[in-house]
């Protein structure tokens, strides 16, 4: 009777999120490319400077023999930095047009 109720407590504790030690890292979510547009340069810079650091700590990971979740996360990491490059480069190449447009003169790379 004892180890029921011992059970049915843990059960309940379970079930409450008490006591589990797992990491749930929210990061880790994949980086939206249209969720990126909608954010300013200081904030896309902000996000660059992080997922940095946790790609440095990633391979950190890696050289130490880390768990297999985080080798995973590398590929991850690394492709959410080039997308967060990417937006923030077309955000400047697209002010920069903004800037030259109707001038007599445009640099070469933004000419249509």
């Amino acid at each position: 009777a004892q180890v029921l109720e011992v059970r049915a407590v843990r059960a309940e504790q379970i079930s409450q999120g008490v006591g589990l030690s797992y990491s749930v890292s929210l990061k880790m979510v994949r980086v939206k490319a249209f969720e990126l547009r909608s954010k300013t340069s200081k904030e896309l810079l902000k996000e660059l400077d992080e997922m940095k650091a946790e790609l440095a700590q990633l391979r950190v990971a890696k050289v130490s023999g880390g768990a297999a979740s985080k080798l995973a996360k590398i590929k991850v990491v690394r492709k959410s930095i080039a997308r967060i490059l990417t937006v923030y480069n077309q955000k400047q190449k697209a002010e920069a047009r903004k800037q030259y447009k109707g001038k007599k003169y445009q640099p070469l790379d933004l000419r249509p």
